[in-house]
């Protein structure tokens, strides 16, 4: 399936398509799992797919990539004449300080913010959560600043979190209603959604979600200075400034190899190689390499960020050429192969036996609150109802993709499901929570058995599965 009308052949755009392959095969072999991907080179879409059941159309949350969007809602800001990075934060929060204003919050700037110099000496992510319902504002300029802003560098959520809420206090709308007409909408940005607080606050640092093809478009606009088909949508000087190196590049023994090493500019990632990169949680990416007039967009799944960046730097930035190529055989066996991404799935019997089953069980106690299930298999479908802080029935159709809801972390998400025997007597089900990326595989393996439910990481961590007993059973 065709990325866009725009998408034209590797070789046209001076890169191999036989690196590409290169790339793709290198993820496999390494276990990475990406959902889908868009290469860019000369402002054109070379390459790209997505691993089924992830599709061109679906949103995918992209963490703290996140955070790059909120910086160019700042800069747009500025470049309008309506604040400047050494404006105050207190001035712009004069009703969410502490009783005491001490000198370092006094005097931490909109700059400090934007690169993580707020003078803080640990993330305020975590005071965001723990606020909850309150003014998340007032928690953050309510903790300890330590240092001096611009002096130390702290990779910070609490930070982004007021880049998001200044520009809400100073327009009046959202981060998002904000960019939409004045970025999304000229980039052919669809469907984005940014998840608020309580308060109606987007997150600023993480919570939206975008199509993989427009975060690449984004880092497009990126490597064009600002400026989208002819349109200047962002100061060319403001785009500089978001992938300058504002915080130096480290020089600990290993600094060299670490693309979290080398520097950090306006709420993105310096990257070795000349390049630049807005990056979220779980292998979200948006690289721009502006020698190889490339950008490539990547969401997925891992736990293995770097290898994800050293297979770039190998196959794909080591062979960009400066001419066309001609094409060869690697150049349809990419765009099938491009078409034929699928996710890693348990092999399945099919077509499914005719067997119908019904089981309760208790869980053990854990995290995610969950107390008791109920599995029933009627010929070609059946549900998984869980019980507990949030209850929830799961439908699924045997051998198929089915898409519904699932009520968890406090909000609804899409979730996409696939269930079916397996050779040796067991019911698999994939639960996809397809827009945030993560996976929960539950196995029930006989009449007595348990019913495992596997947290996978990366998400979860390595080996995160929670068991539950059975405690009645019917046919």
């Amino acid at each position: 399936m065709p990325l866009s009308l725009d998408q034209v052949s590797p070789e046209s755009q001076g890169l191999p398509s036989g690196a590409v392959l290169a790339w793709l095969d290198a993820l496999a072999a390494d276990g990475l799992e990406l959902h889908g991907f868009t290469l860019r080179r000369a402002g054109r879409v070379v390459a790209g797919g997505h691993w089924f059941p992830y599709g061109l159309g679906r949103v995918h949350h992209v963490y703290s990539l996140s955070k790059a969007f909120a910086a160019a809602g700042v800069g747009l800001l500025v470049q309008e004449g309506r604040l400047s990075v050494e404006d105050r934060v207190v001035d712009l929060f004069p009703d969410a300080l502490p009783p005491v204003v001490g000198e370092h919050l006094r005097a931490m700037r909109v700059e400090d913010l934007l690169t993580m110099r707020t003078g803080h000496a640990v993330d305020t992510t975590d005071v965001l959560y723990a606020a909850g319902e309150e003014d998340w504002v007032r928690a953050v300029l309510a903790q300890p600043v330590k240092f001096k802003p611009g002096t130390h560098f702290v990779y910070n959520g609490g930070a982004s979190f007021l880049l998001s809420a200044l520009v809400q206090r100073v327009t009046g709308e959202t981060l998002l209603d904000f960019l939409t007409p004045r970025l999304l909408e000229p980039l052919g940005v669809r469907g984005a959604r940014w998840v608020s607080n309580a308060g109606g606050v987007n997150l600023g640092g993480w919570g939206l979600h975008l199509r993989t093809g427009d975060a690449a478009r984004f880092g497009q606009l990126l490597l064009n200075r600002g400026v989208w088909q002819g349109r200047t949508l962002l100061a060319p000087a403001w785009v500089d400034a978001m992938g300058a190196a504002h915080v130096p590049p480290g020089t600990n023994p290993g600094d060299e190899i670490s693309d979290w090493a080398q520097g950090y500019g306006y709420q993105l990632w310096r990257c070795r190689h000349g390049a630049y990169r807005a990056d979220g949680a779980f292998g979200q990416f948006c690289v721009v390499m502006p020698e190889q007039d490339m950008v490539l967009a990547v969401t997925a799944g891992v736990g293995d960020m770097q290898g994800v960046l050293d297979h770039t730097w190998t196959h794909l930035l080591g062979n960009a050429q400066s001419s066309p190529l001609p094409l060869g055989a690697d150049t349809e066996a990419l765009r099938l192969r491009c078409a034929g991404l699928t996710l890693d799935m348990p092999e399945i019997l099919d077509p499914p036996p005719l067997r119908g089953a019904q089981a309760h069980f208790t869980f053990d106690p854990n995290d995610e609150g969950w107390e008791a299930a109920t599995l029933t298999v009627t010929g070609e479908g059946g549900t998984l109802v869980l019980d507990g802080r949030t209850p929830n029935t799961v439908r699924f159709t045997l051998n198929a993709w089915e898409e519904q809801t699932l009520d968890t972390w406090g909000t609804t998400v899409a979730l996409t499901v696939r269930a079916g025997w397996q050779a040796d007597g067991t019911l698999a089900l994939t639960l996809l929570l397809i827009e945030d990326g993560a996976r929960w595989e539950v196995r029930w393996a006989a009449p007595d058995a348990p019913l495992t439910v596997g947290l996978c990481a990366p998400h979860y961590g390595e080996g995160h599965t929670l068991s539950a007993r059975a405690s009645t059973l019917g046919a």
